[in-house]
């Protein structure tokens, strides 16, 4: 028997007609000094598994025991980390953990107590912020001393409820690291839940993925020695094998609903892209330098002197493009969106579309943001209408909702165009901020990374979405992200950017994999993790605040 057993366990919520099954009739067993990670999609009921096994919640049916005997309730024996730090924010660091030292070794003396926090707040990494409370601490810190808190308590087990899902990249990869190099250490058992799938093979020993039903769903064991380098993993077969594997089936599973609309768009030719002669406007659109920047710089004012963000960032884009553009958290990728989309001021340089200066925002450039900033009492139909009842202004009311309704049953929402806004998921908000934006017709789509807000299965789907409607427009587009399979799956060219201040172009990559593209086709194409390595090594050489050696020549364009 295993030291942690689910046998036969199901868990429903509310009674009657509201009665919803979250988790059905799970039976596992969890080995002592295993390293278990459970993987899945939002409202796979990874959180209420983890409770149960806390003992913080108890079962609709069914069994949880711990060392074969039941669980009724919480016990020291069963640390539990949560996404949310929950720290005292009037106690320091060694106060935060001091709490768990003082309620379970109350018979130590001070001294040994405060021995065994100095322990717990060193090896975490804490000790130079030992005496800060949690409002000078940043986020990573923050879940540290969560991570420490947890620890003190001595468990046997150790509970991970997406315990860095709301940390930057760098910081989740090197905590994960510290959780690994505990483990190991103590050998404690742990159970991770997380939807991120390299985490998972990084940590796991065994991964047990959850299907949309909360039953359980395939299960994957994890043979990659230890240590596991990220980078290193890059050039393992089995890895490979492994992550495409797994995504195959989180993908088979989770996104089955594909969008089969049949509405075709409508002849209604937008306000902007065409002049108001209509043989003017057939010229109008050029194909090469669709979109040039040119030397563009952006200087702020501060009390120690001009800063440079962006220096000499010069690229030409062809139109029908798909860029990329990625970098390192303040490298100035957000602040060049900005100014092509005209709501940020260019300090010196040129920003043209279509041969035509940037000046100031305009429908024709379309901005999907992190948040989507829908109107909370206005209708999905409503919110997408707002813009294109604008850009349409001689179309009937009729042919406008045509366009409307067309691009939400494309971003798969048909059955919950008349929802409000505010009763809809953040996945479900983010479709329709793609669709507003798509409906809009712009000649320049600019998405600033639309997905980061969102768990990184529900990202996956909404990438597919978005490659499917830009399939179908080929809109001219330029993505800002940090995740490195985002950027190129969705690109055309890769432009990554080196560390700011004085941030500019340090490399770009093209992307010739074929589309359409699939997550899952190009996990199994024979060229996609050289692509991922270039990306991976760029990132990685400026990622401990390297500036360049030396300035790029700027990528000359193809010609048609």
């Amino acid at each position: 028997m295993g030291i942690l057993s689910l046998d036969h366990v199901s868990k429903s919520f509310g009674d009657g007609a509201g009665r919803t099954e979250v988790l059905r009739d799970i039976t596992l067993e969890v080995e002592e000094g295993e390293f278990l990670v459970l993987l899945g999609f939002s409202g796979t009921g990874k959180t209420t598994l983890i409770n149960l096994l806390a003992g913080l919640d108890t079962p609709s049916r069914g069994t949880v025991s711990f060392r074969g005997e039941k669980i009724t309730g919480p016990g020291p024996e069963r640390g539990v980390i949560f996404q949310n730090y929950s720290l005292m924010p009037w106690l320091t660091v060694n106060g935060n953990v001091a709490l768990a030292v003082d309620a379970i070794f109350p018979g130590l003396s001070a001294q040994e107590k405060a021995a065994k926090v100095d322990h717990y707040v060193s090896m975490v990494g804490l000790s130079h912020a030992a005496t800060r409370r949690p409002a000078e601490l940043s986020g990573g810190m923050r879940q540290r001393v969560n991570v420490a808190r947890a620890l003190a308590m001595n468990p046997e087990v150790l509970l991970l409820d997406e315990p860095l899902s709301a940390l930057d990249a760098l910081t989740r990869a090197n905590i994960a690291d510290e959780i690994e190099r505990i483990w190991e250490g103590d050998k404690k058992t742990c159970v991770l839940i997380t939807n991120d799938v390299d985490e998972a093979i990084v940590l796991a020993d065994r991964i047990i993925a959850l299907n949309p039903d909360g039953s359980l769903g395939d299960e994957f064991r994890v043979t990659i020695p230890r240590p596991r380098d990220r980078t290193a993993m890059n050039h393992d077969a089995t890895f490979k094998r492994l992550r495409a594997d797994v995504t195959k089936f989180l993908m088979d599973v989770g996104i089955k609903a594909r969008i089969e609309g049949s509405r075709m768009l409508p002849d209604v030719t937008p306000i902007h892209g065409v002049p108001a002669a209509v043989a003017k406007a057939q010229d109008g659109l050029i194909d090469t330098r669709f979109l040039d920047f040119s030397q563009l710089n952006k200087v702020y004012p501060t009390p120690k002197g001009p800063l440079t963000v962006v220096e000499d960032f010069d690229l030409k884009i062809d139109r029908g493009e798909f860029i990329s553009l990625i970098g390192h958290s303040g490298c100035g990728k957000s602040t060049v969106l900005t100014m092509a989309a005209g709501l940020n001021d260019i300090s010196s340089g040129a920003i043209k579309l279509d041969g035509r200066h940037v000046e100031g925002a305009d429908p024709e450039r379309a901005v999907v943001f992190q948040a989507p900033s829908l109107f909370p009492w206005l209708t999905a139909r409503e919110n997408v209408s707002v813009g294109a009842d604008k850009v349409y202004p001689k179309a009937s009311r009729a042919e406008r909702q045509d366009v409307v309704e067309y691009y939400l049953e494309r971003v798969g929402l048909a059955d919950a165009m008349d929802k409000p806004a505010s009763e809809l998921s953040n996945g479900m908000k983010q479709r329709v901020g793609i669709a507003r934006a798509f409906a809009l017709s712009p000649k320049l789509l600019l998405l600033d990374e639309p997905f980061g807000m969102l768990d990184s299965l529900t990202r996956w789907e909404l990438q597919e979405v978005l490659m499917e409607v830009w399939s179908r427009t080929k809109v001219t587009a330029i993505c800002v992200t940090h995740d490195v399979d985002e950027a190129i799956l969705l690109a055309d060219r890769v432009v990554m950017m080196t560390n700011g201040p004085n941030a500019t172009i340090g490399k770009i990559t093209d992307v010739k994999l074929p589309r359409p593209r699939t997550r899952t086709a190009l996990l199994e194409h024979p060229d996609y993790y050289a692509y991922r390595q270039e990306v991976l090594d760029f990132l990685e050489e400026y990622e401990h605040g390297a500036k360049p050696r030396s300035k790029p020549a700027p990528k000359p364009i193809a010609a048609e």
